[in-house]
């Protein structure tokens, strides 16, 4: 049989406790009482001297009034006997003003009054020389009947000469009973004020315990760090904003993603980024899931979750390269459907061709093929003649074909010629396939469709011209088509659309340029794109690439 026996349980050890809600309440009652208890003593203290005072005053009052003329007459013409006139007046004088004794003395300091009259004719016990030189007194002394209040008067006849002294006591008693009786008093008011203050603490201890949901000091601060290293390690941007749309937090990845230097604390949304999409997509105004926005160059989702104090958080997910592989995906998807429709032609060509080397007519099979070649070879010719960057023009002369195969027309405008002198290639062919992509996408089914390109430059800056003969952009709408989220088309496979546009402004107006719509000559859209600083400087005059136009300034 087994002989281990439970530990003992484990003995709770007296000491400060560790929730927030307790310290703070502890604390709270602490000083609460602190409080009370010095308030109570401070009030204490002068009320004690203040009833001292009032007492001495008080003797010394009656005794002013016991020192007339005529007492000092009797004092002058009878002796210090229990049944003398003096004695009789100052008794009475005592019983009206509830006083403990009122003593008359004469010159040498005999007594003609007391409340004990064995003590009459007998010397007084204190000295009575201040009073006898002509000077009023007041003190707390002890004397026969014990510690009193006392006040002294010196004692003059009608002609102002000093015959005796008046000494007039209140019991120290009755003052010291004033003063306790004020306590029960005070220590009720300073135990009402101590409970209101205790329910004060408790009621704002109550509602600390559930902010902070009833955690330790020591929880807090590991939350907190643990929250700034999620913050600061996650790869996704995370925003923070107040009720009043200032900035709490912005994480290490939102400064990224947003290209700001600072985290802007403090500060209203607006002036850290500026008017735009992305601050309404952050502050609420443009609701939704995954709310698409462009900051820059970078492709941004949006998600904002509002938080219980009129706040919100808002979290960033960089989607550039995402959106550059679907944008690549919908190009493969046409590349693919094109191709299936050159194969298709290229399937009747070889037939064709076959039957003509069948029939032995070799001459119209020859004519046959040096056409069909020569209208792709005229097509790559004429592009690049004009185009002299290599991604640009590829890009042109791939999308040409697609529009054939679309049934759209694709030419290259005769003013058109752009010097290889491209900064940003890469930026370029964004601003071109975007456009030219929409241009399809508009003049695609109709009759006669037709695209027109036109690129030229003046100077350093690259004008690009898109024309269609689609069904054009009414006037209304010639801004909106350039928001972020904005689009007519049905969702691809990536899932977004309205990126586009928004795109290509991003990039002009990041150049210092512009983007126009308007309405085409023969009607359809007109898109125009100013890109200053796109192109770099001429190392000499008469550089191959000198642009045909004259630098205007303007868009022709």
């Amino acid at each position: 049989m087994s002989t281990d026996l439970p530990p003992p349980p484990r003995r709770r050890r007296l000491g400060w406790p560790q929730r927030v809600f307790s310290q703070v309440l502890l604390m709270q009652l602490l000083i609460a009482t602190g409080v009370t208890v010095l308030a109570t003593g401070l009030f204490l203290a002068p009320l004690s001297a203040q009833l001292d005072d009032q007492a001495m005053r008080r003797a010394l009052a009656i005794a002013q009034t016991t020192a007339s003329p005529e007492i000092a007459e009797l004092l002058t013409t009878s002796r210090p006997t229990a049944d003398g006139p003096i004695q009789a007046e100052a008794e009475r004088i005592r019983k009206a003003t509830d006083a403990e004794y009122i003593v008359v003395m004469g010159l040498s300091g005999v007594r003609w009054s007391h409340t004990s009259q064995e003590e009459i004719g007998y010397v007084v016990s204190t000295d009575p020389s201040a009073p006898l030189a002509g000077r009023e007194v007041m003190e707390i002394d002890s004397g026969t009947l014990g510690r009193s209040a006392r006040g002294k008067v010196p004692l003059r006849n009608n002609d102002g000469e000093i015959v005796g002294a008046v000494s007039v006591g209140i019991e120290y008693d009755s003052v010291r009973d004033r003063l306790f009786s004020a306590i029960p008093g005070l220590v009720a008011y300073a135990g009402g004020a101590l409970a209101a203050g205790a329910i004060a603490a408790y009621l704002i201890s109550r509602r600390l315990q559930r902010q902070t949901h009833d955690l330790a000091f020591s929880d807090i601060s590991a939350l907190l760090a643990e929250r700034e290293a999620m913050l600061h390690g996650i790869r996704e941007g995370v925003v923070a904003l107040d009720a009043s749309g200032r900035v709490r937090l912005m994480n290490d990845e939102a400064q990224r993603l947003l290209g700001l230097e600072t985290d802007g604390k403090g500060l209203p949304l607006e002036q850290v980024l500026g008017e735009g999409r992305t601050v309404d997509v952050l502050t609420g105004r443009v609701t939704g899931v995954d709310l698409v926005t462009v900051r820059g160059h970078r492709v941004l989702i949006a998600n904002r979750m509002p938080t219980d104090d009129g706040g919100a958080v808002a979290t960033l997910r960089d989607r550039t390269e995402l959106e550059r592989l679907g944008r690549e995906l919908d190009s493969t998807r046409g590349l693919i459907d094109a191709m299936r429709a050159q194969d298709h032609e290229h399937a009747n060509r070889l037939h064709t061709l076959l039957g003509l080397l069948e029939l032995e007519m070799h001459e119209e099979a020859v004519e046959f093929v040096t056409e069909v070649v020569g209208v792709h070879r005229a097509t790559a010719e004429q592009v690049t003649e004009k185009v002299h960057d290599p991604l640009v023009a590829s890009l042109l002369v791939g999308k040409a074909t697609v529009a054939a195969e679309r049934g759209v027309s694709l030419t290259i405008a005769p003013e058109t010629l752009l010097p290889d002198r491209v900064v940003e290639p890469r930026e370029m062919v964004t601003v071109v396939g975007n456009l030219v992509d929409n241009a399809m996408d508009a003049a695609g089914g109709s009759e006669d469709a037709w695209i027109e390109v036109e690129l030229y430059a003046e100077g350093s800056t690259a004008v690009l011209r898109i024309t269609d003969s689609g069904p054009g952009v009414p006037p209304e709408r010639r801004e909106l088509i350039f928001t972020e989220g904005w689009s007519t088309k049905e969702l691809p496979l990536h899932g977004k659309r309205g990126l586009g546009l928004a795109m290509v402004r991003r990039l002009a107006e990041r150049q210092g340029g512009h983007t126009e719509v308007r309405e085409a000559p023969g009607g359809g859209a007109e898109f125009i794109v100013v890109l200053p600083e796109a192109l770099s400087e001429l190392s000499e005059p008469g550089d191959p690439g000198e642009p045909v136009h004259a630098v205007t300034g303007e868009v022709r």
